[in-house]
């Protein structure tokens, strides 16, 4: 008996231990299941039904290194990735900080946009004295209540706040494609002989939003190796190597696996039974109610709650992923070590500014949104080579020989690199002969 309780407490030891480096893998599984997931993977599987599927692979697969590189770095070197651009040449650091300010505006708007539009039609079924409140107005509350959480504490309320969040994201969004699979509706009888293919010339632009974002772009690499560096201060220790690779390969995983389940849910529900999808915010919606027409009211507050906490735990996140970027680029341009009392100051500066500017842009270019997002997301699309070659650069020259990945790793980095070269070269043929 007393062999057993001592490897039991072993064992919740040793599960205690893996939970207290998981953390930020939580936050970039986070930022990544957002827009890219709830929209752009479920209208795929609306559009395409499982045809996507190959593709959401491969752009999971070809980030895969480059996205690694973040805490591969970090951990290896006790520096945040943006130290490595730096050491490597200015002009790496000046790309980066040029891709990173001329989208985090616009995504924190469409992040929020999204957020707000599911709060605003769940309190249109469920709290009928708030549908006097606007979307903008429900742009506002989201705000606040991300600004909230991340004035109220550091890292470490950010973190366990995302736990929480994304275990609830994650069995909610479970259900629903359950729900969805087991429902006891009928599959459309026929499929339009007439439905667009994935490979059509017509549907490129919609491949690469598709792929710019999924799971997340590359760029957000610096994110995760700053989130190492934060993770490593709040538990009074830097994390290993290995800790880090198994942190991040945890939320990359799990940001994979529910751009499966979304995508099955477009196939499932919504293939075959809409003739036209919508687009943003308003498809949420049309998700939603979709739902209710095939399955029936009671399973609206299942899909409900997955989209709300898939775009909350976006919000949150993206507010103070950008913000912790721009610090350190801007940081990095001018020569400025990282000092713990102004980095905390230049960090609230860079978060409600951008808050600021995303509700700004909400309140007089709503209705621009979607070419907003659509240069946004093409921008990251186009730029994700050359932040590949940079991370593939700083990850082979700048660590010890011992922390640097292996052949099998350098051989995908290389065959990524070509093939978003080529990708990105295909769409510009495109753009000039369509």
């Amino acid at each position: 008996m007393e062999a057993r309780a001592g490897s039991g407490g072993s064992m919740v030891g040793r599960c205690r231990a893996v939970l207290a480096c998981i953390g930020p893998g939580v936050l970039l599984a986070a930022a990544a299941i957002g827009v890219s997931h709830l929209v752009q993977a479920t209208r795929a599987g609306a559009g395409f039904g499982f045809g996507m599927l190959g593709l959401l692979v491969l752009a999971c697969v070809t980030k895969y290194p480059f996205l690694e590189f973040g805490p591969r770095y970090a951990a290896a070197t006790g520096e945040d990735l943006v130290e490595g651009y730096r050491k490597l040449g200015a002009w790496a650091v000046w790309v980066c900080a040029i891709v990173t300010f001329g989208s985090m505006f616009i995504v924190m708007a469409a992040v929020t946009m999204v957020t707000a539009a599911i709060a605003q039609f769940i309190a249109s079924m469920y709290l009928p004295g708030m549908q006097h409140v606007t979307l903008v107005g429900w742009c506002g509350v989201v705000i606040g209540v991300c600004l909230s959480v991340l004035l109220a504490g550091r890292y470490r309320v950010l973190e366990r706040t995302m736990k929480v969040v994304m275990a609830v994201l994650l069995m909610s969004t479970v259900a629903a494609v359950v729900v969805a699979a087991l429902g006891g509706h009928d599959t459309p009888a026929v499929i339009p002989a007439d439905s667009p293919k994935w490979w059509g010339p017509a549907n490129f632009a919609f491949l690469l939003a598709f792929m710019g974002w999924m799971p997340i772009p590359i760029d957000s690499a610096i994110w995760n190796s700053i989130w190492v560096r934060e993770h490593g201060r709040a538990q009074g220790r830097a994390m290993t190597l290995r800790e880090a690779i198994l942190d991040y390969r945890t939320g990359y995983i799990t940001a994979g696996a529910v751009a499966v389940l979304f995508l099955a849910l477009g196939a499932l529900v919504m293939r075959g039974r809409v003739t036209e999808v919508k687009d943003g915010a308003g498809f949420v919606q049309q998700l939603i109610t979709v739902y209710s027409d095939t399955l029936g009211a009671w399973s609206v507050p299942i899909i409900a709650l997955a989209a709300l906490t898939t775009m909350f735990s976006t919000t949150l996140v993206v507010l103070d992923a950008f913000p912790r970027a721009m610090h350190r680029l801007t940081q990095a341009i001018a020569g400025i070590s990282p000092d713990e009392r102004r980095g905390r100051a230049a960090y609230v500066g860079w978060v409600v500014g951008q808050a600021s500017m995303a509700m700004l842009i909400l309140a007089f270019s709503l209705k621009s949104m979607k070419t907003m997002v659509d240069v946004a997301t093409t921008l990251s699309f186009l730029t994700a080579p050359v932040l590949a070659v940079i991370n593939y650069l700083v990850i082979t020259r700048l660590v010890p020989p011992e922390a640097r990945p292996g052949r099998g790793m350098r051989v995908l980095s290389v065959a990524s690199i070509v093939f978003l070269i080529v990708f990105g070269g295909a769409y510009g043929v495109w753009l000039v002969v369509r």
